[in-house]
């Protein structure tokens, strides 16, 4: 009953026949003596059949074993479900993003030689799993059959140091997770240890965060503190992005706007389709890890495995590109990324916000205060408030800047990738800019749409001989309609706090930071200094 109910909530159809047959914790040689443990979930009959990889570090218990084993066999798909290394029982240490690759080809050439398999292995997964996809599948000489790549992407570098800040809220909340998920009454809901893992966030210097949020050092931490810095290299094995245009595997994606790996999961599917390799993507209105994106991403994957390895190619009838029009309610196909827009630059001016070229202005002015970092609300987050909140209790601060425009007098619809120019100074050198775009209803409530960050630092490239620095920053892609009566807003500031690390105003690594100086930034929008964001402008 369990799992006709599964699947009638996930849409898909009623399985048949017998159930599964599961094998559990098969030891998995790898190169270097150490055994992984993983279950084997096999579709009745003797023949050798196709397998799907799965590589988890959560354990395969509970709901991963519920939905990517039984769930994916029951629909026909032999699936084998590994602990990567150091996780639930399989030997080794831990250590994420760095040891992936080997693992992960040592485990595909054993599937390989196994008598029930007939030599064909697909992978599948989401986040961490697809991380262990990327980490495997552009390595092998013989092509895996399909990849099935959710809310993920072929290098987690820019995610953990976007804009060059190492991303605090979601690194403390990840490690927070791994450091405990093996202990008693982990997978159980626990506000208490939610709230005592926020207030980590605030822990200073950094690298003490892990042990303010659970009472002991999680190495990942350690490790993403320790490297934030420019021109450290201690990441690169896990940056699989060099290998994506080469890649022959066919793809299918599924992810989020408010996704933590939007932008680098749509800079991969750019790259594959520049490349011919005829990916496709759905991106929808959630969150990383949002319950609601379950349905999309299971269909998807159980429908582009079918395709690939029992000849069901129903599933393939779809466009390369369907997204979600955020504000109207509305799903739309293309067969690009991103579909053609105009790109129209709205110039910041006092106060406002205007597609008019830039009048003579005097710069505004704020002071960025460590001790006082400027909090931030909603966006791509891995835990706490997610997606679009109220912006109202940021917005009266003295330390953000605000440029609102007119009343719109029809739809606007903003489909593509979002940058913006901002012409900055700070008495410092360094200082983090942060812009928010923004909606703002009839009401005056003023919600996230998208945003973007970048520090500065003394020396950096773009600056003049008066100190003024063309701080170009990127903002998550969006596909949002701002409707009939609303306005645009912009938000500038000097940090979003605890999202992103707060800036000390000095040169003191952020692994160890505790002090720090105030900044006063000045932010120009004169025709000397055009500052602007640019919007990509949908048709229809």
């Amino acid at each position: 009953m369990l799992d006709r109910l599964l699947d009638r909530y996930l849409g898909l159809p009623p399985a048949e026949g017998p159930a599964p047959s599961v094998t559990k914790a098969i030891p998995v040689p790898m190169p270097d003596g150490v055994r992984l443990l993983a279950d084997r979930y096999a579709v009745p009959g003797d023949e050798p059949r196709p397998v799907v990889l799965i590589r988890t570090p959560y354990g395969r218990k509970g709901v991963m074993g519920k939905i990517f084993g039984e769930t994916f066999a029951r629909h026909g798909l032999q699936v084998v479900l590994q602990s990567t290394r150091g996780t639930f029982g399989s030997g080794g240490e831990f250590r994420p993003f760095h040891l992936e690759k080997e693992d992960g080809l040592a485990t595909v050439a054993w599937l390989r030689d196994q008598p029930w398999c007939d030599g064909r292995v697909a992978m599948a997964g989401a986040s961490y799993l697809g991380h262990t996809q990327w980490a495997v599948a552009p390595y092998l000489d013989e092509p895996l059959e399909a990849l099935c790549l959710g809310v993920t992407a072929s290098e987690f570098v820019s995610t953990f140091y976007p804009g060059g800040i190492l991303a605090v809220d979601n690194m403390v909340s990840w490690s927070a997770l791994i450091g405990r998920q093996e202990g008693r009454f982990a997978g159980l809901p626990n506000p208490w240890q939610t709230k005592k893992t926020r207030r980590a966030m605030a822990h200073l210097p950094v690298s003490g965060a892990d042990v303010a949020a659970i009472g002991k050092q999680v190495r990942f931490l350690q490790d993403v503190s320790r490297h934030a810095e420019p021109g450290d290299d201690f990441w690169a094995p896990s940056d699989h992005s060099a290998e994506v245009a080469a890649l022959r595997t066919p793809v299918s994606m599924v992810t989020g706007w408010y996704d933590l790996f939007i932008s680098a999961q749509l800079r991969d599917f750019k790259e594959l389709a520049a490349a011919g390799r005829e990916p496709r993507i759905t991106i929808g209105p959630w969150a990383h890890g949002e319950p609601a994106s379950l349905k999309t991403l299971i269909t998807d994957q159980i429908g582009f495995l079918s395709a690939h390895l029992l000849g069901d190619r129903a599933p393939l009838r779809q466009s390369p590109v369907r997204l979600y029009l955020q504000g109207s309610g509305r799903w739309l196909d293309s067969e690009s990324w991103p579909p053609e827009s105009d790109a129209i630059p709205y110039f910041l001016r006092p106060g406002g916000l205007s597609v008019a070229d830039p009048v003579e202005s005097k710069p505004g002015t704020f002071t960025f205060d460590p001790a006082d970092p400027t909090p931030t609300v909603g966006g791509p987050l891995l835990s706490g408030v997610q997606k679009q909140q109220d912006n109202k209790e940021v917005e009266e601060r003295r330390d953000v800047l605000l440029f609102t425009g007119d009343v719109l007098e029809r739809d606007l619809d903003v489909i593509g990738e979002i940058s913006a120019l901002v012409h900055v100074r700070t008495d410092l050198g360094h200082g983090d800019v942060f812009v928010r775009l923004c909606d703002v209803d009839r009401r005056g409530v003023s919600r996230n749409v998208t945003d973007g960050v970048l520090r500065l630092r003394p020396g950096g490239p773009g600056s003049d001989v008066d100190g003024v620095v063309a701080a170009e920053i990127l903002l998550d892609p969006t596909a949002y309609r701002f409707r009939r009566g609303h306005r645009l807003r912009v938000q500038v500031a000097g940090g979003a706090f605890p999202r992103f690390a707060r800036n000390h105003g000095t040169d003191e690594p952020v692994f160890s930071a505790v002090d720090g100086k105030p900044a006063r930034f000045e932010i120009f929008h004169d025709p000397a200094h055009p500052s602007r964001i640019t919007l990509p402008v949908f048709a229809g």
